[in-house]
């Protein structure tokens, strides 16, 4: 289904609707594809859960108590 970004701002409801169906809705501006929405697979995201750090901070000895670490920095704050 294809949909312009003004009809995704009056009708968002039954864009949500078409998309619980199991329909994917390309997003239009001014006439050029701009988004795709597609259904939420539950299974496909519940793999990645992990409460782990990523990225940068992933190795940092000093975030391995992510509540101290953010403790000590707002204790500055105040």
């Amino acid at each position: 289904m294809v949909s312009t970004a003004k009809e995704l701002r009056f009708h968002t409801k039954e864009l949500l609707e078409s998309i619980s169906r199991g329909e994917e809705v390309i997003i239009t501006y001014h006439g050029k594809p701009y988004a795709k929405l597609v259904p939420y697979d539950k299974s496909e995201n519940d793999n990645n859960k992990t409460d782990e750090l990523f990225g940068m901070w992933k190795n940092r000895k000093e975030t391995e108590d992510v509540d101290g670490y953010v403790r000590k920095l707002r204790r500055k704050r105040y």
